[in-house]
């Protein structure tokens, strides 16, 4: 289970959003300038240390700079490492380095809006906040413009953010309604619990978003001195990863940052520390919600100690699934439904974190004691060999394909740099390698133990057991001439455009008729991506077999003739791959990722798992356990509720038990709780085969190799029924406003439906995709501006359109987030920007901001292996080639204003928009009229 930190944007069903602002005439008096009490700096960069193609250069002003280039990816990332997090924050001020993050999107006198300007330029970008950093990143298309304004806006920011009132009083409450996300969230509930139950004065003891009072209390003028104390180029790192002439790149830094003065003040560092524990703490928390929890918590070394690699094993060893203990002494046994942990590597002494999820009819108890049994049994059940390799092998991995990811690594540097150093990263890596039983058993013994634990009650006791926590290291000392090892191997520099991909792409038909695409090429450490669909029968054959179509694509990696369902995760492990296996109705989807010399062996495992399984009894009823307890623990929540109520009128064409009707929970529960291992089995003889599909692989592989494998993995795979694509059926647009009670929840949710009859041949599609962007599908949206920046009522809203390729169901959805006291404010302000859209259309500056918008957002994900191979698979299945996107970007570039609303005019008509409200209105009303 991997946890993020608090971030600015939040990822949702339908698009993804951060931050909009108008910029104010009458502001607030910005913080004054950074260099006034501050030394001149030289622009100068010296040369400091290199680390396996990553180069640390320093300015005199104390900014430190990471540069590493990577020509074989056309993008370029930058990110900017604050060392300033909740752990930084004084007594009444919790909250405040997040809240601060919010604010640098608001921008700086001369810049305008950060967020209408990184949208504009379509560059992925985040900001987010942990207990020890503050980070900023973009992503986009290499070119020297880009990276240039992406420098000057972060050296801008550094120094020049307005950090205003006006901007506050609508911030504030749209990290109050992420709070509100939170606490629907019962992990994060139970959490926050825990972790402030463990530490007496740290401040890892409180959660980063902070407490309600603090946030909405905050002072402007606090605000802005912790801007000024924190964010200075002493305090921080910038790194720049991926596509980009080093010299140049290294003159621009030294031109935009380097005559940034140092400032005067001395940072102090933090120096609470906690006593050693006495005994069990415990905690309880009541919700309303049909999921359970129980989780152990245990304080332990710093990330830069080298303990903290043994504890990054023992997470696995204990945590992971299907291999870990925890997943083979609970789900196996069917007290819980999954399991999970969490091992904090922070700059100062933090904690691991074990926890299990349980249905509504399982025991807390009784997996309570297994829970604590298995994580405190070591001693008595000591790491075995094979453990701590997959554990070695596991982690490894992951760091491995960090270093091959010039963006993923880029901002994974945020997190050993916040320990103390960007070179931890590698450390942490030769540590691994050489962690021994030794060292895994000694670390157990000392952390995991009673009177360490947060889950238990106090007992008193003779002689405490207590856990000895060791200080940090001097991480400068640490690192001081670590050189690491040779770095890896660039891949070519290779051009991203459709014409290009068309050119460099080979397809061919396998004997059964499966269509195959391969893209050769270089990559940084012999990457390679892939994907393969698989398609079967038809809508009167599948009536009434979605659920068996669901599970039996479920069950494809949990056991085969060669492979446990542990064996084959120990297997992935070893090869450094990523194997996901997805389906159900007509459909099932492999992903995959490995490298050169581990993908034939990959795509054995591939036919292994396809051709071979065994549907073993025991993981298949684990199976519909985990599906049952899922339903059951989204019934109460709010995005669920207005979906549910939104499937009804999607589901007016079919009947119950058509492949292409949505079923509802009840109807779920009931279909999953009746359903028979042998009904599976039956639908995997009667449907599976490879007649009908399409494989992908895009990255570093032997392309004549890879042809004559395929043949024996899918191309030799008949299917025993035809496939027929059942198509979609159309909905008409009505009219509706319903509201649903979810009670005892924080956070609200909003759906909007507008369907009508579009594919994407037609000539309005590329103007709509335009139309959206401005609505609320790009960042500087008009939804986002209006219901997050101007009146805070949301922390996420938008829009998407969604036009097939096959059918003409195309749709407008409309979402937001808020809490449930402020649905008529919400709903009035979607009724006025809609009413508004119509009536007046867009302005042409909207409209070539949404052009370069879109422009570059499609580029990026041409630069992307897995994206790219899943683009080249859908335009397998539908007959085309790179040629369909380039005329949409080109269509898209010569659009007019004229087209474009008439577009909008033609197909948004807020009159017919059925609209879905969950929230606890009720208590809302309720605590209103207390007041």
């Amino acid at each position: 289970m991997k946890l993020k930190p608090i971030c600015l944007a939040f990822a949702f069903a339908f698009s993804s959003a951060s931050v909009v602002l108008p910029v104010f005439a009458q502001e607030a008096k910005a913080p004054a300038a950074k260099t006034a009490k501050s030394t001149k700096a030289s622009p100068a960069a010296v040369a400091y240390t290199s680390v396996e193609g990553i180069t640390e250069y320093r300015l005199a002003n104390g900014l430190r700079v990471l540069l590493a280039p990577d020509a074989s990816k056309p993008t370029t990332t930058v990110n900017v490492t604050y060392m300033v997090g909740s752990r930084h924050e004084s007594y009444g001020e919790t909250g405040m380095a997040h809240l601060l993050e919010h604010l640098l999107f608001k921008g700086t006198k001369t810049s305008g809006n950060l967020m209408d300007q990184l949208s504009k330029r379509g560059m992925q970008f985040n900001g987010t906040t942990f207990y020890d950093r503050t980070n900023y990143y973009e992503t986009f298309p290499a070119s020297e413009d880009n990276l240039q304004w992406a420098l000057n806006m972060e050296a801008d920011r550094m120094i020049n953010s307005k950090i205003a009132r006006s901007d506050l009083d609508t911030e504030f409450s749209v990290v109050r309604n992420e709070m509100e996300i939170g606490e629907n969230n019962p992990f994060r509930v139970l959490w926050k619990q825990l972790a402030a139950v463990t530490f007496d004065w740290h401040n890892y003891g409180n959660n980063t978003i902070g407490a309600r009072a603090d946030v909405e209390g905050v002072k402007i003028e606090n605000l802005q001195g912790f801007y000024r104390k924190f964010y200075q180029p002493d305090n921080a790192v910038l790194m720049v990863a991926g596509k980009f002439d080093t010299a140049k790149t290294l003159a621009l830094i030294e031109k935009t940052f380097g005559g940034i003065a140092k400032p005067s003040r001395q940072l102090e560092k933090t120096w609470t520390r906690e006593q050693a524990r006495d005994g069990v703490r415990e905690v309880t928390v009541r919700r309303v919600t049909d999921q359970q929890m129980a989780a152990v918590l245990y304080p332990t070394a710093p990330g830069s100690h080298a303990d903290a690699a043994a504890l990054a094993a023992l997470g696995d060893i204990l945590g992971s699934a299907p291999n870990g203990r925890l997943h083979k002494q609970l789900v196996e046994s069917k007290q819980a439904v999954g399991v999970g942990n969490i091992v904090f590597q922070l700059a100062e002494p933090g904690y691991s974190m074990y926890l299990t999820m349980l249905s509504k009819d399982q025991s807390v108890d009784a997996a309570k004691k297994v829970l604590i049994d298995t994580v405190e049994g070591l001693e008595k059940n000591p790491v075995t060999e094979a453990e701590l390799k997959r554990a070695k092998t596991t982690l490894l991995n992951d760091l491995e394909k960090t270093i091959n990811d010039p963006q993923r690594l880029c901002v994974s540097m945020s997190e050993s740099i916040a320990m103390g150093d960007w070179r931890l990263f590698f450390i942490q890596r030769d540590r691994i390698e050489a962690l021994t039983l030794a060292d895994v058993q000694r670390v157990a013994k000392n952390y995991f133990k009673q009177d360490n634990r947060s889950f238990g009650q106090f007992i008193p006791v003779a002689a405490p057991d207590r856990a000895e926590i060791p200080d940090t290291p001097d991480v400068a000392k640490l690192v001081d001439g670590y050189k690491g090892r040779a770095k890896v191997a660039a891949g070519e520099t290779f051009d991203a455009t459709p014409a290009n991909i068309d050119k460099r792409t080979e397809k061919l038909s396998l004997p059964n008729g499966a269509k195959v695409a391969l893209l050769s090429k270089k990559t940084r450490g012999e990457t390679v991506s892939g994907r393969l669909n698989i398609h079967f029968g038809d809508e009167t054959s599948l009536f009434g077999k979605v659920v068996a179509s669901n599970i039996a694509a479920d069950m494809l990696m949990r056991g085969s003739s060669k492979f446990t369902r542990a064996e084959l995760d120990t297997k992935l492990g070893e090869l450094k791959a990523k194997l996901n296996i997805s389906g159900g109705g007509q459909n099932v989807a492999i992903s995959f990722e490995t490298v050169r010399a581990n993908l034939p062996a990959l795509l054995d495992i591939i036919r292994e798992v396809l051709r071979a399984p065994t549907f073993p009894q025991s993981e298949f009823e684990l199976l519909v356990k985990e599906n049952l307890s899922a339903l059951e623990s989204s019934r109460s929540e709010p995005q669920t509720a207005a979906s549910e109520a939104m499937k009804v009128k999607k589901n007016v064409p079919y009947k119950k038990g058509d492949v292409r009707y949505a079923a509802s929970i009840d109807d779920g529960i009931a279909e999953y709780s009746a359903i028979k291992l042998d009904a599976v089995k039956d639908f995997y003889k009667n449907f599976y085969g490879a007649s009908a599909a399409e494989f992908t692989l895009v990255g570093d592989f032997d392309a004549p190799a890879v042809k004559a494998q395929l043949t024996k993995v899918i191309g030799d795979w008949n299917s025993p029924a035809k496939f027929t694509r059942a198509p979609s059926l159309p909905v008409a647009a009505e009219s509706a406003s319903i509201k649903l009670e979810t009670p005892d929840k924080a956070n609200a949710f909003y759906l909007g439906d507008l369907p009508f009859e579009l594919n994407d041949q037609a000539p309005e599609y590329p103007a709509l995709l335009v139309a959206d962007n401005v609505l609320g599908g790009g960042i500087k949206s008009r939804l986002f501006g209006r219901i997050r920046q101007k009146e805070g009522i949301s922390y996420g809203v938008g829009s998407a359109v969604s036009v097939p390729a096959l059918d003409k169901t195309a749709g407008l959805t409309l979402y937001a987030m808020f809490a449930p006291q402020n649905l008529e404010r919400l709903q009035n302000a979607i009724k006025e920007e809609l009413n508004l859209f119509v009536k007046d259309g867009i302005t042409a500056t909207e409209l070539a901001d949404a052009k370069q918008a879109l422009a570059q957002t499609y580029a990026l994900r041409r630069a992307q292996d897995p994206a790219l191979a899943g683009a080249l698979r859908s335009q397998l299945f539908l007959g085309r080639s790179m040629a369909f996107d380039a005329d949409l970007d080109a269509k898209i570039a010569a659009l007019t204003l004229d087209q474009v609303n008439a577009a909008i005019r033609k197909f948004i008509t807020p009159e017919r928009i059925g609209h879905y409200y969950a929230g606890d209105f009720a208590g809302a009303a309720k605590k209103a009229a207390a007041k």
